[in-house]
């Protein structure tokens, strides 16, 4: 009887422990799976973009520059710190200043596992210089005359004068970066390409055109695997659709993208922070924000000099920077801020003031008519249209406030969206009386954006028109090729005034880069280029 029982009793335990370690055993493997679904999480950051990456050919204009930023490399870098190498290990300038010798890093491969090396080098240069209109806004695409290799990790850059913006202009985000010469199409790339290997840290390895791009760590970086494994750029309309995208965990991260605009307003992004998953990481400022006008239009009341500081004197900045852009950005009062190079210059403040702007146009010929709302002069009313991008909820409310205000001032504004390749297009042909607009950066400016000043491409229709364009132009060609640093200064504070006094660029505020990012992620700093985000630096914790 005893030994009945023993027996069942044993075989109740043994059924009993059989039953919890299959539990504890699927137990481990929810848990497995849970870790190893973390891990793939942390292992990937998906960024919202408004826009698709486009062509990713590094020497022409249409791609997505903090994708190519992820692809491609320069011979030298920007940093806050100034020039460092990146593809170049070092060099060394003739005592003329018309030859750039560089010593290439060895062991480094494009993504194809092409040899990077001067005949390298020599071609993607050669490949960009064969396109020449296409880049002329670059002053320094104008001054190079050969590229000739030295040895197989040398190669020399001649110029044929001096031109000291050389290496800030070699260090930007196109074209002077290199893709492997296997992509080239008919041995250059102004035809297209027919692949996209840079030596950067991360390669393309998908893309869905309007939907997503999928980017994979380059495990032969030459500067080491990155941390993250996989980015992909999501293609996604901003405001509403980002942030419920970011709450489902459909993407986990946004920033600012090469339109200056973000994904989500401010009142998302605190909501996302205060859920405790997000945090938001913002640069210093960066460029500044601007309307830009058509001086050359002659048919257009823009064209006078008195109606573009009119406008100038009839926005708020304060109520723009506090209230729309809730303080994530500063008042600009001219072109660029005094931090940039040369910059720090005394020019004329145009505060908020619209009886001041209202006496312009008085005194310049605008009337208004008894129970009219719009000034007239020689029949003609006071009308013009401003473009903003129709992908940045920002820009929108900036552009009806500004209406607004200038309605006060007897000004009819008509304010239209667009794509940003739209307004891009309408800021090249000349077809705009206004639109918005920002400068290059901190690594670019003021060079950059005031070389654009005499470029069809970008701002030549803004600064045609002015009273002082050959002597705004002239000085432009002298401060590029200029050697003296006091000669600089003075021949920049001249422009600086020049089209401060004109009024063509009507500064709003000082821009910064936003990013809203898991909370667990590190690393997360910023380029002096603002366009490109190191995502190799980051890493989750």
């Amino acid at each position: 009887m005893f030994s009945k029982r023993f027996k069942l009793v044993a075989l109740v335990f043994l059924v009993l422990s059989i039953l919890v370690a299959c539990s504890s055993n699927s137990a481990n493997s929810d848990n497995q799976k849970k870790e190893d679904n973390d891990s793939k999480q942390k292992a990937e950051i998906v960024y919202a973009s408004a826009k698709d990456i486009n062509d990713m050919n590094p020497h022409l204009y249409t791609g997505s520059m903090p994708a190519q930023g992820m692809v491609y490399e320069s011979l030298v870098e920007n940093t806050k710190d100034g020039i460092k190498p990146l593809l170049a290990e070092s060099w060394e300038v003739s005592g003329d200043g018309k030859v750039y010798t560089f010593h290439l890093r060895k062991n480094v491969k494009f993504h194809d596992g092409e040899p990077f090396n001067a005949e390298a080098v020599k071609n993607n240069i050669e490949a960009v210089q064969n396109n020449a209109e296409k880049h002329a806004w670059i002053k320094l695409s104008t001054k190079i005359e050969s590229v000739n290799v030295v040895d197989e990790y040398t190669v020399e850059l001649v110029l044929s004068e001096t031109y000291y913006p050389t290496l800030v202009e070699l260090s930007m985000t196109r074209p002077y970066v290199f893709i492997s010469p296997k992509d080239f199409i008919n041995g250059g790339t102004k035809d297209g390409v027919n692949g996209f290997n840079g030596t950067g840290p991360y390669t393309l390895t998908e893309h869905k055109t309007d939907k997503y791009a999928t980017f994979q760590a380059n495990k032969d970086y030459w500067g080491g695997t990155p941390k993250i494994e996989k980015i992909t750029s999501k293609v996604l309309p901003t405001g509403e659709t980002t942030f419920l995208a970011l709450k489902k965990g459909e993407v986990n991260f946004a920033f600012t993208d090469d339109r200056g605009a973000d994904s989500l307003d401010i009142e998302a992004m605190n909501q996302l922070v205060d859920s405790g998953d997000y945090q938001l990481v913002r640069s210093e400022p960066m460029n500044t924000k601007m309307i830009v006008a058509n001086s050359s239009k002659t048919d257009n009341p823009v064209s006078e000099t008195a109606v573009r500081e009119a406008i100038w004197y009839s926005i708020d900045r304060e109520t723009i920077t506090k209230d729309i852009l809730n303080g994530t950005e500063t008042i600009a009062h001219t072109l660029f801020s005094p931090n940039v190079n040369y910059a720090d210059v005394d020019l004329k403040k145009r505060g908020y003031d619209i009886e001041k702007a209202r006496g312009i146009l008085e005194e310049a010929g605008w009337v208004l008519a008894n129970g009219d709302n719009v000034r007239t002069k020689d029949g003609k009313k006071l009308a013009m249209k401003l473009y903003y991008d129709s992908n940045s909820s920002s820009q929108k409310t900036q552009a009806e406030f500004i209406q607004a205000s200038l309605k006060e001032i007897g000004i009819e504004l008509e304010i239209i969206g667009e794509e940003s390749t739209s307004i891009a297009n309408r800021r090249s042909t000349g077809d705009y009386d206004l639109l918005f607009n920002q400068t290059w950066g901190l690594a670019y400016d003021p060079q950059s954006t005031i070389a654009a000043f005499t470029s069809e491409a970008s701002y030549k229709h803004t600064t045609s028109g002015i009273d002082k364009a050959d002597e705004l132009y002239k000085k432009i060609e002298q401060v590029m090729v200029s050697t003296d640093e006091q000669t600089r200064k003075s021949l920049y504070a001249d422009i600086l005034t020049i089209v401060h006094d004109e009024a063509v660029f009507i500064p709003i505020s000082n821009g910064s880069v936003t990013v809203v990012a898991p909370k667990n992620l590190n690393g997360i700093s910023f380029k002096q280029t603002q366009f490109e985000l190191p995502f190799e630096l980051m890493n989750f914790k």
